[in-house]
């Protein structure tokens, strides 16, 4: 996998995440016809994330993987007592 894709995957994942989706909105944001950054086609390829259909309507959400590979590459931040973000790096 070319090394720009994982980045823009990552922003992917974190995007479907942060709140319901429709395939519609996900195609509009995030397809591409440039062979050099297939975001949602690797995200598919690597079970990243699924699209469902839910009360008739095509969602796309995070996966348990897509979920895992979020978490070990940008952890949530966690929040310091003052109420700013401390980075907090992978596997602390």
């Amino acid at each position: 996998m070319v090394d720009t894709v994982e980045p823009l995957i990552l922003d992917l994942l974190e995007w479907v995440a942060s709140r319901e989706r429709s395939y519609d909105e996900v195609m509009d944001a995030w397809r591409t016809s440039c062979p050099r950054l297939p975001v949602w086609e690797e995200a598919n390829e690597r079970a990243l994330i699924v699209t469902k259909r839910v009360d008739g309507r095509s969602l796309v959400r995070i996966t348990t993987l897509g979920r895992e590979l979020l978490a070990q590459r940008r952890p949530a931040p966690v929040t310091g007592a003052r109420g700013f973000s401390l980075a907090v790096p992978a596997g602390s």
